[in-house]
This record gives C-alpha cells, sequence and structure tokens, in this order.
C-alpha cells in the first residue's frame, strides 16, 4: 500500500499524545496530531467525540469545529466529526469503555444541541437504534443527510430493520462494543452480519479487537464493498506502550498494544495501531491484495462521506 492512496479513517479519538476528548485540547496538541496523521500517509479522518453528558460532549465538538476554523492543517486533515454515543446501550458488556453514568436514550433536543456544537461537521452519529425509541432521531439525522450507525447495542433484528427504514446505514465496529460471553447463535454480531447486505460493517483491524482467524471468516462472508476498516485510534497511536487519556479517563496500553481502561480492564478502549499499520496486518495476517486494502481503507469510506 502506498502512502499516496490516501488513508482514510472514520473513526479517530486522538493520536500522538493528543486525546480529542479532551476539555483542554489546545490548538498545538491537535496541530501536531494531524500533522502526525498525514505524514502516516493518512489524508483524512472523522475526529470522534465518545459519551458523555451533553453539555460537556458540546463543549468539546465546539471546540473541534473551533480548531477546524482557524488552522488550515486541521481543516485538511479533518473531514468531519464522528458523534460516538451517547445513545448507547447501558447494558453490561454494549456500553464498552464508554462512560455508563452518561449514556441514555435517544432525545431529540439533545441531538439538535450536538449538531449545532459541530457546527455542520457531523458525518457519523453512532447510536444504540434499542435506544431510539419510533426512529425519531435515526430519522431526524438521515434526513438532515447525517450518516447513523448502530454501535454499542443489543437490538433485535426487528429493531435493526426499523432502524434501516428510518435511515440506519452503517455498524460501528461490529465484534467490539458487545459482551466477551454471548449466546452463540443469537447475538448482535449475528444479526448485523444478516443484515449486511443494507448496512455498512466497520471492523477494527489489529488483531487485538477481533482476533485475525474471526476477521478473516466475516470479511469472507461479506461483500468488501460494504466494509470498512477503521482505526479508533486513541491518544497512544503513533507512540506506543504507556497510560494516556481519553475522556479524562486513563488508558493504559501493555507492549502487545491492548488498550484497556485503567480502572476497567475488562474493556478495550479504542486502540493504539494506526490505519496504516492496520493495513500492513491485513496485507501480512490475512493474506489480502493491495486492491482489497485500498478499497478498505481508502475508497469505501471516501465514498461514505461523498470525497
Amino acid at each position: 500500500m502506498q502512502v499516496t492512496d490516501g488513508f482514510v479513517d472514520l473513526q479517530v479519538n486522538g493520536y500522538l499524545g493528543v486525546d480529542f476528548n479532551s476539555d483542554d485540547l489546545s490548538a498545538e496538541g491537535m496541530h501536531k496530531a494531524c500533522e502526525a496523521v498525514r505524514d502516516s500517509g493518512v489524508v483524512g479522518i472523522l475526529a470522534t467525540v465518545i459519551t458523555d453528558h451533553i453539555k460537556t460532549m458540546s463543549a468539546r465538538l465546539a471546540r473541534i469545529k473551533e480548531l477546524c476554523d482557524s488552522d488550515p492543517l486541521v481543516a485538511e486533515t479533518v473531514w468531519g466529526i464522528h458523534i460516538e454515543g451517547p445513545f448507547l446501550s447501558k447494558e453490561p458488556g454494549y456500553i464498552g469503555a464508554h462512560p455508563a453514568d452518561a449514556a441514555c436514550p435517544a432525545d431529540l433536543d439533545a441531538t439538535k444541541k450536538l449538531l449545532e456544537a459541530a457546527g455542520g461537521l457531523t458525518r457519523i452519529v453512532t447510536l444504540a437504534p434499542e435506544e431510539d425509541e419510533g426512529m425519531q432521531v435515526t430519522k431526524f439525522l438521515a434526513d438532515a443527510g447525517v450518516r447513523v450507525s448502530a454501535g454499542h447495542c443489543n437490538p433485535t433484528v426487528d429493531q435493526l430493520r426499523a432502524g434501516i427504514d428510518a435511515g440506519l446505514s452503517m455498524f460501528t465496529h461490529v465484534g467490539n462494543g458487545c459482551p466477551g460471553l454471548m449466546d452463540r447463535h443469537d447475538n448482535i454480531i449475528q444479526r448485523a452480519l444478516s443484515l449486511s447486505d443494507k448496512l455498512t460493517l466497520c471492523w477494527i483491524a489489529d488483531g487485538v479487537h477481533v482476533p485475525f482467524p474471526a476477521l478473516s471468516n466475516y470479511l469472507r462472508g461479506v461483500d468488501l464493498e460494504r466494509c470498512v476498516v477503521v482505526s479508533d485510534a486513541i491518544s497512544a497511536a503513533g507512540l506506543g506502550p504507556g497510560r494516556y487519556a481519553l475522556g479524562g479517563r486513563e488508558v493504559v496500553v501493555d507492549e502487545n498494544l491492548v488498550t484497556r481502561m485503567g480502572d476497567d480492564t475488562s474493556h478495550l478502549a479504542g486502540s493504539a495501531t494506526s490505519l496504516p499499520q492496520m493495513a500492513i496486518k491485513l496485507r501480512n495476517d490475512l493474506g489480502m491484495t493491495e486492491e482489497q486494502i485500498k478499497m478498505l481503507c481508502c475508497d469505501n469510506p471516501r465514498r461514505i462521506l461523498g470525497r
């Protein structure tokens, strides 16, 4: 994979020690992170803001918008914002590393506040369809031109179909944001796969979030035109093992680049692996062709963003 091919990453929480979910995100830090992202071969990202209380999320979104408006390099690199939460399932396991006390049912007024704070930069919103009564928020977002993605959720097949009818078109990091122990057949992974002809499925291809034998099986069973690889990178990406921040909480990254919350080691907390590094793993560990990798890491995410 040549860096000139231009990787596009739809889910980036931070990079090179800079946390996009920090309450004191500096202009210098954001510039440094975007510079490093571009140096790695990624031409565009969606800066991702995760679950917190609406007021806190709004302030973080507004800060990213401000930095895009004031720094040409940031504006060139940040192609938009991915809002992941807060309308997620609180069920144990499904909430993952998101703060459960801030997760809440989907609310139209809260959604409007978040979109307003982001100043027109919102491209994707991840929510739990079963938390969106009547799919009102899903329909509102889809009508506004925002991609709606299911994630950190446990909807029934009927609820997923209802979401699709309302405008749901993606599924965030399939195989993650769910418990380690689930029914072996009737589970959210199988439900998402069963509707892969209607949803774009996103995968974290670091070999940690989804072991490569399982990822290989999944990708063989789904049309690659409907798949995207995302990094879900946190501030550890571009650095290595150590202790980092994600939205004011500590994340511990071990020597194998496994990322876990410092106060809850049962859940992975984003990734310390960049998208170009994942492309290498797709080639070396899964034997994917350059054309397939380009489709997953460059072409398909561009198409989703209309770029």
